[in-house]
Formats: structure tokens, C-alpha cells, sequence
């Protein structure tokens, strides 16, 4: 008690500058710092001797204090230290030798280099000080740990032996005598109090539980009108009753307290009692109302966690039991510290906390593994009746697997108290709690995180849905993915700071150790701060964003003005779009701290690697630029590559698509266009051509065919009228007559389609005049043909002298 009492007064000395009478001057610099030393020096002290963990958080508390103090003082004294050194260069430097300088110029560079010297002597010891305080704050924080860690471990006295009972009874008429004391402080305080302000602060909190059941139905009401249907109605209730669940008791606990504070003045220990116990009142408040709005009994179909009507209904009634065993064992424990009970009574009240808090635990996991094995049964059996049905829903093995660990937890914990081991059994017991609780807050948020980015950017519930949507929603969609990962990720981590709270790291020292992260961390030359990380990433965000713009407005607005093409207009906005990612990424680079001239030294570094590693996208690239640039393709252009023909649907800056003739793309990467030999059909005239030969005997009217075919091709709509179609009498053979006709159509991919109407065409009109195509002279030695001599067999026998 001594060092706690040596502790607050400590705590009330660093802070009396700040608990100074209005009309009181502030303190000085000096002041500010010299009572910020005398802190720390004070607790370092004390850290040489035994200190109750307590005592360590309440002296943690005024070294952090003082360490923001020095921080401060030495933040508002560098402004001061710049002027004076601003105006000490102006004056410039002092006369060397015997040069003689004005007097009141001398007088005011010794005035100004004492002030200089005494502010730069205050921000050196401000910044010390701020440096001695984040040491000794780590200091007892270690040694937070260090106790837990030896207390955990210790050995009480057994329950079931008769040594605990006898030292029990004989510490217990003491402490029921302060408790008494306690009772009687509480009666007095609350006697003082009129009892119409008791009245009147019990109307508050009748009407505080009226207003809450009224704020129910109004939600209610609203979100089933105002909220769009879907998972997001199902987690902003469930959020929103769970807060609403929290504050009614708040209010009402408050008013209590009230009662008591107003009209008389409880002793520091029974305050801080009293304060503390409202706040455990809202966290039992937030226990009860986390566990009904996720079972849900009432509103089967808001319900969030994927359970069964029957394991709500039997789970009903269990989170307010489980919130009202936590605020109980909460108020037996701060009572013994109150108190300042026997050794005997601490353990007793720790054992028995723990071993109704462990089977309210263990009760409550068995009923829903019982009504969860008969939801399984039931399920089994109507899927063996009905074959069409579905199968039954199987346990998932990872629960199993952690109910039994639950389990084995809990009995370890049973056997720790019955042998003695009260610390290690009940810290078990309130570690499983604990997770509970943590773990069920960290699904409600990360499904009402899921679910408001997807309902306002949108996204796919469905591999069927990604595939149905437009570019724009599909990137609206991996956008909302990607911020709901980031905030579940963020809960997450912070979730694991919480549970880590018990084992000595609690959050306050977690969120200080990431505080010091705002000085950034040293990469080389480049500070890395979260500020200019942010930065960085929103001059990107927004120059990507306006480079969008700017393309659009580009394909939308101006291009459509000019005489341009539709392919050379879509190369235009290719190549601003990269020119203009580049730049958003190169000024984003810059917000960092990587300027210019440091990314050229980093490009000059990487040169070996991309001239081996990275050769061939490097070389896409550039070919991809020249291809936009120089246009020997583009969009469009029928082309023939190294076997692959094909119309081209789109030049981005790595590669090319090539469309085939039976619609599947090939993807031709840009340096192929460059160092290979590329054949474009349409690039200087975009006209097709139709050729075919026609082989006729040779008593055919020459005159009346060449007519025929030019008719065909007059008839034809594909064929064009310039360049008029042209028949030749190729050559005449064994025979037959070869006859040759082209014409022109209006693109290549025509020529395939007219060149057999015209055969189907011309073909018709000669069978019409009784004329037919001349057929193919045999080979002389073809066997078949009708003037062949027919082989005979030799007579007689053989070269070799077979038969």
C-alpha cells in the first residue's frame, strides 16, 4: 500500500502544473521540465524494489505522462530555436581581428546567442527526457511481464485440503469487517443524496430501458425500409442492436453512481471502484447484446452465423447468464483489491470465479453440441427417406477439432484449481471466455466490413455472376474484394493484440510501440513515413484516376472531330494511357522521396538485370511503342505472321491480338511485328481480289465463255464495277482451254465468300448451254487413262530365276 500510496502522489505532483488554479500563471519551461525529471527519477527509484502490478500500471501511467510533456515542451521550443538562429545568420558572422563593430549590433548578437543557448540546452534536455521516459515505460512494461509470468506459476494452498479452510476462517472476519466499512461508506453517501434526486435519476433510467426498446423498433423499421435487402440489412442490425444493448445500461449505471458521487465524497479506492464497475456493467452489456443479435431467436432470417433455428433456441438465455458470471466475478475480484483482503480469501474468491465461470463455459458448449448432433441426426435420417434430398450437412472438421481442445482446456483448468495451481487454472478459464468474446466481435465486424463494400461498390456473389459483368463492375468488384480484405486484415491484427492482452503486451503498450513508426523507417537515403506512403498512394490513385479521364475525353470528345481513324484513335488513347501511368507512377515515387535523378540511378542499377532477366519484355515494350508510333499495323489490318493470318483486334504495349478465321485469338508478342517479316493485306489498298482458272475442251466457244464468266461476275453484288473484272485465255493445251479471271472486291475478307458464288454461278450458266469444264489430261503412265497400253506379264523366267 505504501508504494501505491508513494504512486498516486507521484502521479498527482507530475500533474499539478496542469491542475494549477485558473488565475495561476502557467509554468514555466524550466518548470514544466524540471517536474517531468523529478517524476522519472522518482520512478526509477521505486522500479529497484518489489512493485505490484498495479502499482507498476498507475506509475506507467505518469511516466508516459511526463515523457509527453518533455515531447511537447521540446516540439513548441524548436519554432523559438529557428527564429533566434534566422536572426543570429542575418547578423551574420562576428569580426575577426580588430575590426571594430557597431555596439548595439554586439548587443544583440550576445543577447541572441544566450537565447540560443538556453533554448537549444531546453530542447536537448526535453528531447533526453522523452527519451528517458519511452526507456522506463519499456522498463516496467518488462517487468509487467516478468511478474506475470512468475505469478502464473505459483502455488496456493488446495481448496479440498483443511490447511487453506483454516487460514480462510481465520482471515475472513477481517475482511467481512472492511467490507462492512465499505457497506457503511456506501450507505452514508447514498443517505446524503435527496430522495427526490434518487427518484428523479430512477425516472431516468426507467425512461433510458424505454427508450431502448423504442430505438429497437425504430431500427427495425427503418433498416426493413431504408436499407437495400441483403447481407448488409443482417450486419448493421446486428451491429446497431449490439450498441444499443450497451448503452441503456450505460446510462442506467451511471444515474447510480450519480446517486452516490453527488452529495458526498467516497474515498479514492471506493471512486475508482465504482467507475471501474460501470465499465464492466457495459461490457456485460456487450457480451449479452453481441450473443442475441448473433443467434437472432426472433429473426431467424437476419440471423449471420450459419446455425440452426433448434441451437439458437437452446443458446437462447446463455450470453446474458455468461454476461452476468463475467460482472460478477469482475466485482469479486476488484472487491478483494478493495479490500486489501487475506491471502486466503483472494484465492478463494479467484477459484470459485473460475470454476462458475468454467461451467457456465462447459454447459453452454455441451448443449450446442448435443442440439447440434440431434440438428446432424435428424438431417441423416430425412436424406436416407428421401433419396432426392440433400445430403446432410457434415461437421466441418476444424470445429471438432477445436471443441475437443476446448474441452481438454477446460479440464486442465478444472485440475489446476483443485491442486492448487489457482493463477494457471483461472487464467485459462478467462483466456477461453476472452477468445470467445473477441472472436465473435471480429466475425460481426468482418461480415459488416464484407458486406458494406460490396453493397457500395458492387460485387459477384458467383463465379456465374464475375463472368456476366461489364469491365467497369468487374473492377468495382475487385475493388471492393480488396478494401474489405484490407479492413478484415486490419480487425484481425487487432483482434490478436487483444488476446495478447492478458500475457503482459496489452494494447495500450502495442498501439505505443506502433506510434513510433511516425518517424518512418530509414531505407538508405529514403525515410519511408506512413504520411508520405499515403501520399504516395493517393497521387497515384488520383492520377490514375485522371489519366482515365483524360482517355475518355480523349475517345469521346476530340478524336471523334478529327479526321483520324478509328484505329489510329485507339492507338492515341493506348499510348496516352501508358505515358500517363507511368507519369502517376513516377510522381508517386516522388511524394516518397524517390526523385528523378535517384529512380535514373536506380534504372542504372537494374540495367544488368533487365538486359538478361528482363530482355524480352523490355523489348515488347519498345516494339509495342513503335507499333503505335509508326502504325505498319493497326487495328484492323488482315496480317499474315509466321503462319498465323488473322484481322488484328487490339495493339496493347506488350502484345498484339490476332483474330483467326474460326474467331479464336492468338496473342503474337510486338517484337515479332518488328524483326520478322510481316505481310499486311490491307495496309496500302483495303480492295480484295478474286482469281480463279476454269479449264474448258477445246471445242468450246471461246467467245461464248468469256462472256459467261463476265456476266457471273457482273451479276455478283460483291464484285466491284472499278476495276472492272478481266477474263484471259491463259494457255491452250493437250485438250482443253485454260481460261483465268479476276476481279476486285471491297475487302479481302470477302474474296473467299464472292469466289464461290462466282464458281457456283459460272458453273450453272455453262451446264445451262450444255458446257462443261474440260477434265485433267492423266499422266502417261497412269494406268487408267483411255489410250494406256495394258501391261503384260512376262513369259519364261525370271532375271533372278524365279518363277
Amino acid at each position: 500500500m505504501s508504494a501505491l500510496c508513494c504512486t498516486v502522489l507521484l502521479v498527482l505532483g507530475s500533474a499539478g502544473a496542469h491542475a494549477a488554479p485558473p488565475d495561476a500563471p502557467p509554468p514555466t519551461t524550466d518548470e514544466v521540465l524540471d517536474a517531468a525529471r523529478k517524476t522519472l527519477q522518482g520512478v526509477q527509484k521505486q522500479l529497484e524494489g518489489e512493485v505490484p502490478d498495479t502499482t507498476l500500471l498507475t506509475m506507467r501511467g505518469a511516466v508516459l505522462q511526463a515523457q509527453a510533456q518533455a515531447e511537447q515542451t521540446a516540439t513548441d521550443l524548436e519554432p523559438a530555436l529557428a527564429k533566434v538562429q534566422a536572426r543570429l545568420a542575418e547578423l551574420g558572422a562576428a569580426p575577426e581581428g580588430k575590426a571594430a563593430e557597431a555596439p548595439d549590433v554586439a548587443e544583440q548578437r550576445a543577447t541572441l546567442e544566450k537565447d540560443r543557448k538556453q533554448i537549444d540546452a531546453q530542447v536537448k534536455l526535453a528531447r533526453l527526457l522523452s527519451v528517458e521516459g519511452t526507456q522506463t515505460a519499456d522498463q516496467i512494461a518488462e517487468r509487467r511481464r516478468a511478474q506475470f509470468t512468475a505469478q502464473i506459476g505459483e502455488r496456493t494452498a488446495s481448496i479440498l485440503g483443511a490447511p487453506f479452510w483454516r487460514e480462510l476462517r481465520a482471515s475472513l472476519p477481517r475482511d467481512l469487517a472492511r467490507l462492512r466499512q465499505a457497506a457503511a461508506e456506501l450507505k452514508t453517501a447514498a443517505s446524503a443524496t435527496p430522495p427526490g434526486v434518487w427518484l428523479a435519476l430512477l425516472l431516468g433510467a426507467a425512461g433510458a430501458i424505454a427508450l431502448r426498446y423504442w430505438a429497437v423498433r425504430l431500427l427495425l423499421r427503418f433498416t426493413s425500409q431504408h436499407v437495400p435487402a441483403g447481407r448488409l440489412r443482417r450486419s448493421l442490425l446486428a451491429l446497431a442492436l449490439t450498441v444499443l444493448n450497451v448503452a441503456a445500461p450505460a446510462v442506467v449505471v451511471h444515474l447510480l453512481r450519480l446517486g452516490f458521487t453527488s452529495y458526498a465524497a467516497l474515498s479514492d479506492p471506493l471512486e475508482r471502484f465504482l467507475l471501474a464497475g460501470v465499465g464492466m456493467i457495459c461490457f456485460g452489456a456487450f457480451v449479452a447484446g453481441l450473443g442475441d443479435a448473433l443467434l437472432s431467436r426472433r429473426r431467424p432470417s437476419w440471423r449471420l452465423p450459419p446455425i440452426a433455428d433448434s441451437e439458437a433456441a437452446v443458446m437462447h438465455g446463455y450470453p446474458l447468464l455468461l454476461a452476468i458470471v463475467l460482472v460478477g466475478s469482475w466485482g469479486l475480484d476488484r472487491l478483494t483489491v478493495l479490500l486489501n483482503t487475506g491471502l486466503a480469501t483472494a484465492v478463494a474468491q479467484e477459484c470459485i470465479s473460475a470454476l462458475v465461470m468454467g461451467l457456465v463455459l462447459a454447459w453452454g458448449l455441451h448443449r450446442f453440441e448435443k442440439q447440434h448432433r440431434r440438428e446432424l441426426a435428424a438431417a441423416r435420417a430425412a436424406a436416407a427417406q428421401d433419396e432426392g434430398a440433400s445430403a446432410a450437412p457434415a461437421t466441418t472438421p476444424w470445429t471438432t477439432v477445436l471443441a475437443k481442445l476446448v474441452w481438454v482446456a477446460m479440464a486442465a483448468s478444472f485440475l489446476c484449481l483443485l491442486v492448487g495451481y489457482v493463477a494457471v487454472g483461472s487464467f485459462i478459464v478467462k483466456q477461453l471466455v476472452w477468445i470467445s468474446i473477441v472472436s465473435a466481435t471480429v466475425y460481426l465486424l468482418n461480415a459488416l466490413i464484407d458486406d458494406a463494400f460490396v453493397a457500395w461498390l458492387g460485387g459477384p456473389r458467383s463465379d456465374a455472376d464475375a463472368t456476366a459483368q461489364t469491365p467497369g463492375v468487374r473492377m468495382r468488384a475487385q475493388w471492393a474484394v480488396l478494401l474489405s480484405a484490407v479492413g478484415r486484415l486490419a480487425v484481425l491484427l487487432f483482434a490478436v493484440v487483444l488476446i495478447a492482452a492478458p500475457f503482459g503486451q496489452g494494447p495500450v503498450e502495442l498501439v505505443e510501440r506502433a506510434g513510433s513508426l511516425r518517424d518512418g523507417v530509414a531505407i538508405g537515403a529514403v525515410r519511408l513515413q506512413p504520411s508520405t506512403v499515403l501520399q504516395a498512394i493517393a497521387v497515384f490513385v488520383f492520377g490514375t484516376i485522371a489519366v482515365r479521364l483524360a482517355q475518355r475525353w480523349l475517345r469521346d470528345r476530340l478524336l471523334p472531330t478529327t479526321g483520324l481513324d478509328a484505329a489510329m484513335r485507339d492507338s492515341a488513347v493506348t499510348l496516352l494511357g501508358t505515358m500517363g501511368t507511368i507519369a502517376a507512377l513516377a510522381f508517386a515515387l516522388s511524394a516518397i522521396g524517390l526523385g528523378l535523378e535517384r529512380i535514373a540511378w536506380v534504372a542504372s542499377a537494374l540495367s544488368v538485370g533487365i538486359g538478361f532477366g528482363l530482355q524480352a519484355v523490355v523489348s515488347n515494350f519498345v516494339s509495342g511503342l513503335i507499333l503505335l508510333a509508326e502504325r505498319p499495323v493497326k487495328v484492323g489490318d488482315w496480317v499474315s505472321l509466321s503462319g498465323v493470318e488473322g484481322d488484328i483486334r487490339r495493339i496493347n504495349v506488350r502484345a498484339t491480338e490476332i483474330q483467326m478465321g474460326d474467331r479464336s485469338t492468338v496473342i503474337v508478342p510486338n517484337s515479332e511485328f518488328i524483326t520478322k517479316i510481316v505481310r499486311n493485306v490491307t495496309l496500302a489498298n483495303p480492295l480484295g481480289q478474286v482469281s480463279f482458272k476454269l479449264p474448258m475442251a477445246l471445242d468450246a466457244d471461246v467467245v461464248q465463255v468469256r462472256e459467261i464468266i463476265l456476266a457471273a461476275f457482273a451479276a455478283n453484288e460483291g464484285v466491284l464495277d472499278t476495276p472492272e473484272p478481266k477474263v484471259f485465255l491463259e494457255s491452250v493445251e493437250t485438250e482443253r482451254l485454260i481460261f483465268a479471271a479476276n476481279g476486285a472486291v471491297s475487302s479481302p475478307r470477302q474474296a473467299y465468300s464472292v469466289k464461290s458464288a462466282l464458281l457456283f454461278d459460272v458453273l450453272a450458266r455453262l451446264r445451262a448451254i450444255g458446257q462443261f469444264p474440260a477434265r485433267a489430261a492423266p499422266p502417261a503412265d497412269d494406268p487408267l487413262a483411255p489410250d494406256a497400253p495394258v501391261p503384260v506379264a512376262p513369259v519364261g523366267p525370271s532375271p533372278s530365276g524365279a518363277v
